[in-house]
């Protein structure tokens, strides 16, 4: 059982300190985007790293649709793949979407998770005015689902660009680019979907796992709103702002990014 989970989802190991840390990928991406992070913290901790089912190298027959139309079922993946290497307080690193997918994960199994960081989370997309602003309308978000159904490809080198930001290094653009295309169409919208649709704001209060929101200065996903809000929302929840721009600061910042991360589990132990 616990072969096939991590064959399933890829999972890869590095580093050899006593404490795991974990690093999860955002929508239309995979363990690649950590590359740059990886090398500073494997000198200090296990570093685990892993695909959801869809993306990247995971197991694509083990797709489920009805499994994944929620993120609950990405959470199990989180849940099942620390069990079986049997790891407990971890530090769990999610980009984007995953910082809830980690969140729900540790509401369900706090005992696994030590420290939450995530990195240009939101726990809804959407607007919900007056008293919520996500970023997008719910038109936004329909035209984009539409898109990539009409046209994959098309929208793939629309959207990286836009959301990759630092038009000064295009290669970043290019290289998410290809990752999102690299994806199954089918799978990838599904996924966009539940990402894009999902509500998680009345789960924040249910959370315990001392966390660090990494918030982005300019993101066209998580504008700054969002991260204010998830701070005031998280009990025991740090909130740094960072002077990268764009949506993949691991990436296009990752000196930063380490920075950061590292000044928080150094002050938090």
């Amino acid at each position: 059982m616990s072969i096939d989970i991590l064959q399933r989802n890829y999972v890869q190991t590095c580093g050899s300190g006593d404490q795991a840390i974990v690093f999860a990928h955002g929508f239309g991406c995979d363990q690649n985007m950590w590359r740059y992070i990886v090398p500073h913290f494997s000198k200090q901790y296990q570093v685990v790293l892993f695909d959801y089912v869809g993306s990247g190298r995971s197991q694509l027959d083990q797709y489920d649709p009805v499994k994944y139309n929620d993120l609950q079922g990405y959470a199990t993946d989180v849940i099942e793949v620390l069990e079986a290497m049997q790891l407990n307080q971890v530090i769990f690193v999610g980009h984007s979407v995953s910082g809830m997918i980690g969140l729900l994960a540790s509401i369900r199994k706090p005992e696994l998770f030590k420290q939450l960081i995530m990195l240009g989370p939101s726990p809804r997309y959407m607007n919900d005015l007056p008293d919520y602003f996500g970023g997008f309308d719910k038109s936004d978000i329909e035209e984009l689902l539409t898109m990539m159904q009409m046209n994959f490809i098309g929208w793939a080198s629309y959207l990286a660009p836009i959301v990759m930001q630092n038009a000064d290094r295009k290669e970043l653009a290019e290289e998410l680019e290809r990752t999102f295309c690299s994806r199954d169409p089918h799978i990838a919208r599904q996924f966009a979907e539940v990402t894009f649709m999902s509500d998680c704001r009345a789960n924040l209060p249910l959370a315990t796992v001392p966390t660090l929101i990494l918030q982005c200065s300019d993101d066209s996903i998580a504008p700054v709103e969002v991260g204010n809000y998830l701070h005031k929302q998280l009990k025991h929840s740090s909130l740094a702002q960072m002077e990268a721009k764009g949506h993949y600061p691991q990436l296009s910042h990752p000196q930063e990014t380490i920075a950061l991360i590292s000044q928080y589990l150094a002050k938090c132990g």
